[in-house]
């Protein structure tokens, strides 16, 4: 199990990805924990390098856990996404590792990964993705 955790930012029916370098697949904002880092920790540190942003802890919000296939893992690897909703002071611009910065409605929902695709289901269900 891949424990990871994400920022779900959605403006105007469309949710804010990334892609990396070196990848053609978006992904929602957030990354793996690292040994011992709590939600928010992980959060704000992975957001702060992909995103060059800063979260504001009191303002995180718990969405909900999603599980799936890991992409680009061998079959019955899963991933695990604890996803946040919250505010951050900064613009979000491509940082690190990270190569594009775009909006992606649910017509978009094909090229991100599986966990992400379950996400985009979700929030479809709930009228909060175009």
């Amino acid at each position: 199990m891949i424990d990871k955790l994400a920022l779900l930012e959605i403006l105007d029916g469309r949710i804010l990805s990334t892609r990396s370098k070196g990848i053609t697949r978006y992904y929602i904002p957030g990354g793996k924990r690292e040994e011992g880092e709590s939600d928010f920790e992980t959060l704000s540190r992975e957001i702060r390098e992909e995103l060059n942003v800063e979260v504001i802890e009191d303002s995180i919000n718990f969405v909900g856990i999603f599980q799936a296939q890991a992409d680009s893992h061998a079959e019955g690897v899963q991933v695990k996404m604890t996803c946040y909703t919250g505010s951050y002071t900064g613009t979000p611009i491509a940082s690190g590792e990270i190569a594009e910065v775009v909006w992606l409605s649910y017509k978009d929902r094909d090229l991100v990964s599986p966990v992400d695709q379950t996400i985009f289901d979700w929030l479809k269900e709930k009228n909060l993705l175009s």
